[in-house]
């Protein structure tokens, strides 16, 4: 994997959420593929588990947000992105994002992790 193949990836993905239906999923992600949107939780395995997801977290193709994504690290066949979206809202709002991608050999993400921070939430236990 090459940073010029990791970020045409990320634009896809934006790509991908804007799209109406989730069939540009099976471009971007392995049939198996682990998607974890936050650390700690249960991951979606599997394109039709990650379809859900994306069908049930996003408002529709129609959504108005603006996405910048920078990179942080690549290793192998993994790759470390930093991510800042601002919806357009009512009510605005927004999140920065790191994105673990791991890639399969065909340039598809065999496994997703994201780790979102919102502002005014704190990051240390309650």
């Amino acid at each position: 994997m090459d940073w010029e193949r990791a970020l045409a990836w990320v634009a896809e993905y934006e790509r991908a959420w804007r799209a109406p239906g989730v069939d540009a999923l099976a471009g971007l992600f392995t049939a198996d593929a682990t998607y974890l949107q936050a650390p700690y939780q249960e991951p979606r395995t599997g394109l039709p588990a990650i379809a859900r997801m994306w069908e049930a977290e996003r408002s529709g193709p129609d959504e108005q947000f603006r996405m910048t994504s920078a990179p942080v690290a690549l290793e192998g066949d993994t790759a470390v992105v930093r991510v800042a979206v601002q919806y357009g809202g009512p009510p605005a709002q927004e999140y920065r994002d790191l994105w673990v991608i791991g890639f399969a050999a065909d340039g598809k993400c065999r496994s997703f992790e994201e780790w979102p921070f919102w502002p005014g939430k704190g990051y240390q236990p309650g």
